[in-house]
Order: C-alpha cells, then structure tokens, then sequence
C-alpha cells in the first residue's frame, strides 16, 4: 500500500476541480465550436474571415501563453481602459473562472473544424429535399441537421475532450488547485516527487479510459438505427 502521508486528500481535491474545470471548458468548447463552424461556412465574407482569424491565431499561441494572457493581461488591460474614461478600479479573475473560460475558448477552435466537417458531412440531398417539402431553416437544423451533426462530431469531440483533461493541468500555473497543483504542493510538502507524480499520472489515465469508454457508449446510442455499408 503506497503511503501518501496524509495528503491523499489533496490528490481527491485536485480530482475534483480537474474534473469540474474540464466539464465547463467543455461547454465553453461546444459553444464556441459552434459559432466557429457557422462563421466558416457563413456566405459573408467578414464573418468567414474573423473564424478564420479564430482558429488560425489560437492553433498558433501556445496554450500556456494564453492563459496567462487572460488571466494577467486581460484585467490589466481592462483597468487601463477603465482608467482612461476616469475611473480607477480593480479587476481580478478568479483562477477557476479564467481557466475553464481560456481552456474552452482555445479547444473551441478545434470543435469548430469538428463541427465544420460534420455539418459538411450531412447529405446535401436531405438538405434540399427537406427544404422541397416547405420546411423552414429552423426546422431543417432541429430536424435534419443537429441529430446528424451531432453523430459525425462525435469522435472528434471525444477526442477534444481528452485531451483538453490533460491540458487543464496547465491551469496550476495560475494557482488554481486542480490535480497537478495539489499534486506539486504534496510531493514538495513531503520530498517524494516520484511517488506523487506517478500517482497523479494514473489519475489521469483512469479519466481517460473512462471517457473513452464512455465515448464508445455513446457513439453507439449515436449510430443506432443507421445501416453500416
């Protein structure tokens, strides 16, 4: 039995808020994934060319860089524009707040070519025939188009979703105490960086064979019905 001298607890802490920081960038994720793919295949050419701008300056910087941008830069740059209009205030980000927020707008722009290929994965003859039969566009993307994506972007969303689990350890660096943080302060605390380290690796492969399972479990609620050629 490993002996973690007391700061076993600190591990499940660090559990606890990797997993509830990656369940919100997620939905931040999904939401800008969303809005990112509309704009590529948007007809207006401004609206195409900021999604472009989206993806290709986020795919570029550094993951790291960016979160230190939003949570240093930003509050910073809001103060000196407040102080410009005559108002001396002071904004701080909460860690947890800056963390999710920047991780899921960084793996939104992956969502969004997710969601692209999806959209384009749709049978262009469904499309037209639904419109034929006097549906509105509302309609056609409740009905024809969203049930569908959502099956195509599965896999690829699975995928955004591991990784961005790992990637929420980039949040320490803020001092958010998610798993690598707690992890850090056990393994300093005590002198047994390996034993620590090691542990919080395993951690992080447990979340992964779960999502993958469950991953593979709803990609086969996703596909019922659907003939395999």
């Amino acid at each position: 039995m490993i002996d973690l001298k007391g700061y076993g607890w600190m591990l499940w802490d660090g559990v606890q808020m990797t997993i509830a920081v990656a369940i919100c960038a997620m939905l931040v994720t999904l939401a800008c994934g969303l809005v990112g793919a509309w704009g590529k295949l948007s007809q207006q050419r401004l609206v195409r060319i900021l999604a472009e701008t989206y993806t290709t300056v986020i795919r570029g910087v550094p993951e790291l860089i960016l979160i230190l941008l939003v949570y240093y830069g930003v509050p910073t740059l809001i103060q000196d524009i407040a102080l410009s209009f005559g108002a001396d205030i002071r904004v701080d980000f909460n860690s947890f707040f800056a963390g999710f927020l920047t991780i899921g707008f960084i793996y939104g722009a992956f969502a969004t070519e997710v969601f692209r290929g999806a959209y384009l994965a749709v049978p262009k003859g469904q499309i037209e025939a639904a419109y034929a039969c006097g549906m509105s566009r509302m309609l056609v993307a409740r009905r024809i188009l969203l049930p569908q994506m959502w099956r195509f972007a599965l896999p690829g969303l699975g995928n955004v979703w591991m990784v961005m689990i790992k990637a929420t350890a980039l949040i320490s660096v803020i001092q958010l105490q998610e798993l690598m943080r707690n992890t850090d302060i056990a393994a300093r605390a005590v002198r047994l960086p390996f034993t620590f380290f090691f542990i919080a690796s395993l951690i992080y492969l447990a979340i992964t064979l779960v999502s993958m399972y469950a991953q593979h479990r709803a990609e086969v609620w996703a596909n019922r019905g659907v003939r395999r050629g």
